[in-house]
């Protein structure tokens, strides 16, 4: 699978849990297709089982330090405590106005004041949802500053003058500077859940809940216990803190191994209420273990590795339906520019980059690896975006497979190419056709790459990457982890923090970056920000991205995204689809939501009939 890494502007995973990957494509052209959408008398309860594969869940606190900021902790937190704008509505990406947790939004002062109407809505133990709410959760993100997983440099809460509550149902927020409104409300205020100030404004276990939140160092010491208790896993389904919530389900149990169950709240305001009876997210350690569960009929929702398409008749015959659904997202290995003993400079070397990705043949990993079931990678957005990807992406991207140019690159920058073995610098400076500042006679193209353990897929395409880049004298040495060692061992590295207990790493693949309802760079590609995994700097990119965000002009979207494409602040891959199956007995699965975690289950029912 590609596992799901999710950045500043994103807090939720976009996934269902799977063993096939859920990710952006250009539409599947395997086998398969959709199965029929069950049919019959809607039924009341029954549970459903999904698998995940990869990884699981370590903290439940909704606001998580930049250290911990995986997709999976957002599946578990998203549906109980949603964000103010809840994205996808019938698979579309547009805003859900029925899950959202507001009723208007209004911008005024040449796009510089935001008025939010919350709507009349209860948390689960029947106290109001209140504009106190926002403050609460406004006053400790603020206090949290870049230590939030949220945190966009300039953007939220760095942009607000202020913040008013005329009364409990309204917001008025009053920002810096104009904004684009689609940008601010799909990419920022996406990314903002509501907490419960009347259960959660405590700085210890038995002290009394007060205004803590409304001084400083009373925010840092609430964010502190509840970041605390967050990450106590024996406690999330006892501690009375994650009683509350707001959405549509409630954590019914949480295992050791990973594997949780959500049951209804049976006191959720929105209209959209549960179904099902409990939805258990079941853990697996390896793909093979979750296709042969799904096999043996074992789970309701279940993913389909790339080797087991030619299986998908015979998950019909099963009683199987079949669904191919593509994710928002952006694929990729991320070069650390800080990485020790000279590797750094050697990625900061666009020439370097550029030859690694021309080396990438990404049309055969979508054709032999996902079956075309994948989005191909050329640049920062998905070609689902189909308004807003670029003739450049459209056509390939800059940068198609070629060795030839990869080893025309190197030799120009002064390289001694040796296809097969270890490139090495023979021309050292910073000069014209020289190999670049930092870098020593001698320097090799050898880099070691880690990713996540546990798929044939990624296994398949890691080594393919491997091979090909050998043909221009680079080698990649491949370090394969779980998913939560990955994560917990590999450090957000820039200019101003790069230990080297953290930032030893070279290359790393997370999988993929998904994307809010605007697909723009912010959070994922400007300097410095707790998305930019290995510290990519550049201020025309900051520059480009910042004109997404301050005008919804099409071209000022265009130069960014072909700027991101050309500069490679990450090398792009293939992203495949989500291809999963479900049991036929299961209604309201189709449309899928990629912007939502756990797929909108509050819609799922059984069928009898």
């Amino acid at each position: 699978m590609r596992v799901i890494r999710t950045g500043a502007a994103v807090t939720a995973a976009l996934t269902l849990a799977v063993t096939a990957a859920a990710c952006s494509s250009s539409g599947g052209s395997g086998s398969g297709g959709s199965g029929t959408q069950a049919a019959g008398t809607p039924q009341k309860g029954g549970t459903v089982t999904m698998q995940w594969v990869g990884g699981y869940p370590n903290f439940i606190f909704p606001l998580m330090p930049a250290t911990n900021t995986d997709g999976y902790n957002g599946n578990l937190q998203t549906p109980m405590w949603p964000d103010l704008v809840y994205a996808g509505d019938k698979g579309q990406s547009t805003v859900n106005p029925d899950e959202s947790l507001y009723s208007n939004m209004s911008w005024t002062n040449g796009d510089q004041t935001v008025t939010i109407t919350l709507k009349p809505w209860k948390w689960s133990d029947g106290t109001p949802i209140t504009s106190r709410d926002f403050t609460f959760s406004y006053n400790m993100i603020k206090s949290m500053g870049q230590n939030w997983s949220g945190y966009l440099p300039g953007l939220f809460p760095d942009d607000v003058k202020s913040v008013q509550t005329p009364d409990a149902q309204t917001i008025v927020i009053n920002l810096t500077r104009s904004y684009n409104p689609t940008f601010y409300t799909d990419n920022v205020l996406y990314a903002i859940p509501l907490l419960p100030q009347h259960a959660w404004d405590k700085e210890s276990t038995a002290g009394a809940v007060g205004n803590y939140d409304q001084t400083t160092a009373g925010a840092k010491a609430v964010v502190s216990f509840l970041q605390k208790q967050g990450s106590q896993i024996s406690t999330f389904t006892t501690n009375p803190l994650w009683k509350v919530v707001d959405g549509p389900w409630k954590l019914g149990e949480f295992t050791s191994g990973g594997t949780y169950a959500f049951v209804p709240n049976k006191n959720y305001s929105g209209t959209v209420k549960p179904h099902i009876a409990e939805m258990i997210d079941e853990a697996y350690t390896t793909s093979d273990a979750a296709w042969n569960a799904l096999r043996a009929g074992d789970v309701t929702i279940g993913g389909i590795p790339g080797n087991d398409i030619s299986q998908i008749s015979y998950l019909k015959s099963q009683g199987y339906t079949i669904q191919d659904m593509t994710t928002p997202a952006v694929a990729g290995i991320y070069p650390n520019w800080y990485a020790p003993n000279g590797i750094g400079a050697l990625l900061q070397q666009l020439y370097v980059r550029q030859a690694m990705e021309d080396l990438i043949n990404r049309p055969q990993i979508v054709q032999q690896i996902y079956h075309g079931y994948a989005d191909p990678g050329n640049g920062p957005v998905s070609l689902n975006y189909k308004t807003l990807t670029t003739p450049l992406e459209k056509s390939g991207g800059p940068y198609p497979y070629s060795p030839s140019k990869a080893v025309a690159v190197l030799k120009a920058n002064g390289w001694q190419v040796n296809p097969g073995g270890v490139s090495t610098c023979k021309n050292p400076g910073s000069g014209s056709g020289q190999c670049g500042a930092g870098i020593a006679a001698g320097a090799k193209l050898a880099f070691t790459m880690e990713y996540s353990a546990g798929d044939p897929d990624t296994d398949q395409m890691e080594a393919a990457i491997q091979t090909w880049e050998e043909q221009a004298g680079i080698k990649f040495t491949l370090k394969s982890e779980p998913f939560n060692t990955l994560v917990g061992t590999i450090g957000l590295c820039n200019a101003q923090s790069h230990p080297a207990s953290t930032c030893a790493w070279q290359l790393v693949d997370f999988g993929y970056e998904p994307y809010g309802l605007y697909p723009a760079g912010a959070g994922i590609f400007d300097s410095d920000s707790s998305g930019n995994q290995g510290g990519y700097t550049s201020p025309q990119m900051d520059s480009l991205i910042h004109q997404t965000e301050y005008t919804d002009s099409p071209s000022a979207f265009s130069q960014y995204e072909d700027y991101a494409a050309q500069q490679l602040p990450q090398l792009y891959l293939p992203d495949p689809d989500e291809l999963f199956a479900y049991k036929s007995s299961l209604a309201g699965v189709q449309p899928s939501n990629p912007f939502s975690a756990d797929n909108d289950p509050e819609n799922w029912y059984f069928t009898k009939g």
